[in-house]
């Protein structure tokens, strides 16, 4: 039979190079393919992809300056009625076992505490130094300074810092800050330590990179990473709050330990975070390396704090009092009350005064404005921008030094009134003058009224409207009639209640 030239003639020669072909690619395996007689593999998949930066050779350099703080505290010892009870167990039964898990569990009141804290109950009733807190902190000098957290070593006596490698060293404290949660302490003996600088926070930007170190749990030296999620924060901590917030992991026993950029510099310290319930939800709150750096640069020098003092009460600057003084915006500090023979007094600030400016700086709000002149030392003469009478203008104060606790400028004591009374109706408020004839005491205020809206109550003294002095109701008419001519839709009134000043913004009188 003819064939084509081209077709495949099935030979027993051929099936024989066939099945040779066949066994040689069963030899050689599933993925290779036979090329003469040297076998090719196939190669592992690979995916060109951008990379996460590694945050490793941070962590390597700025490991050996971060340390466990250990802190314990000599427990007052509680009376005995002999049966190895103290007080407030009663005489339980006499039985040996119930008397025996009362000695051994009266320590049940341990627990963490809300500032990451592990809190022991006591255990005897010898006046041993106890366990009462554990937190982180880190080294600035090389001759063993290390700063961490007021409220981890604030009821401490003794002091026990744990280094990177394990080894323990005895420290004594330096000083701490209570207004900004901050704490110095000196690690005793000789040696050198490796330290961290703190970085220009200013340049710290919202999105940054930043990486925690701490010992959560007391479990040692421990890294999270994460990104900075916002500046400025007022938790309620203290006066001065602006704290940076970060989503990095940060969990009991973390406080006091150092938030590093990426070139291992110290821009905040874990002091604080937001947990509904109890664990780490990526909210974290950091001291920025400005605040804590000024602070413990004088913790280290004077073992204190010295602030800037300006003696005046301030209140927030709401759009309505904004609009009852001409000003275009409601950032600043209206001063409520300056204090007798204070800086900002001696000064010529008065209440009714609005602070809008220190040195140039802007001032947004009263927070910002205790945090400007806390920063301040002692007797440094700043420039203080003031909103009066419808324009700026500025003096010079010398700054004071910030008392201990916070003083109350005084004000005449709230006189009895009267039985005759007068009313501003357009306000809602009933009114009668003072026994010195200074001011207007409020009698009556309509609960339907803007005043009473605003907090205004029976018993509280109108000082002044629009900073003129109120001696009686036609003043304050004559205020409102002045206000409308100028376009103002409130006046600003001050109040005097409890020995303290605040201002109200109340609308003008319609029709």
């Amino acid at each position: 039979m003819n064939t084509a030239p081209n077709s495949y003639r099935r030979t027993p020669k051929r099936l024989m190079a066939a099945a040779a072909s066949v066994a040689i690619a069963g030899a050689i395996g599933f993925g290779a393919v036979a090329t003469g007689t040297v076998p090719v593999l196939a190669e592992a998949v690979r995916v060109e992809a951008p990379q996460v930066p590694s945050f490793a050779d941070v962590v390597e350099r700025v490991s050996p300056s971060v340390v466990s703080v250990r802190v314990k505290a000599k427990i007052e010892s509680t009376a005995d009625d002999g049966s190895g009870l103290p007080d407030g167990f009663g005489n339980p039964p006499d039985d040996p076992q119930l008397r025996r898990f009362f000695r051994e569990f009266r320590g049940f009141g341990d627990q963490d505490g809300p500032d990451g804290m592990r809190r022991f109950g006591r255990r005897d009733h010898n006046r041993q130094p106890r366990p009462v807190a554990q937190g982180s902190g880190f080294f600035i000098s090389e001759d063993g300074y290390l700063v961490t957290n007021n409220h981890v070593v604030g009821e401490g006596s003794s002091f026990t810092v744990v280094m990177h490698d394990g080894k323990e060293l005895d420290a004594k404290l330096v000083g701490t800050d209570p207004r900004t949660d901050l704490a110095v302490l000196k690690v005793e003996g000789d040696g050198k330590f490796t330290y961290v600088d703190f970085a220009d926070d200013s340049k710290v930007r919202v999105g940054d990179w930043v990486v925690a170190v701490g010992n959560p749990f007391g479990l040692g030296g421990t890294v999270t990473a994460g990104i900075v999620s916002a500046r400025g924060r007022d938790i309620g901590a203290g006066p001065y709050d602006d704290f940076i917030q970060i989503d990095a992991s940060v969990n009991r026993g973390s406080s006091g330990g150092p938030t590093f950029n990426l070139n291992g510099q110290v821009v905040g310290i874990n002091t604080a975070i937001f947990s509904p319930s109890g664990g780490n939800v990526g909210i974290a709150f950091d001291i920025p390396a400005s605040t804590a750096e000024q602070v413990v640069q004088d913790l280290m020098k004077n073992g204190t704090v010295q602030r800037g003092w300006l003696g005046v009460e301030i209140q927030p600057v709401s759009s309505e009092i904004a609009e009852s003084l001409g000003l275009k915006s409601d950032k600043g500090a209206l001063v409520s009350s300056a204090q007798d023979d204070g800086p900002g007094q001696k000064a010529g600030i008065s209440a009714g005064d609005v602070i809008t400016q220190v040195d140039g700086k802007d001032v947004a709000s009263p927070k910002e404005l205790a945090r400007l002149i806390g920063s301040y030392q002692p007797g440094k003469p700043v420039d203080v921008t003031l909103w009066r009478n419808g324009k700026s203008e500025t003096v010079k104060v010398d700054l004071g030094t910030l008392p201990s606790s916070d003083k109350q400028a005084s004000a005449e004591q709230q006189p009895s009134a009267p039985p005759a009374a007068d009313t501003l109706a357009d306000l809602g408020l009933t009114v009668t003058r003072s026994d010195d004839g200074k001011g207007l005491v409020v009698t009556d205020v309509d609960p339907d009224s803007d005043a009473a809206d605003r907090g205004i109550q029976p018993g509280d003294i109108i000082t002044s409207v629009n900073s003129t002095a109120v001696n009686g109701t036609d003043d304050v008419a004559k205020a409102m009639a002045d206000a409308v001519k100028s376009g103002r839709k409130a006046v600003l009134m001050q109040i005097s209640r409890d020995d303290s000043n605040r201002f109200v913004a109340l609308p003008v009188a319609k029709g």
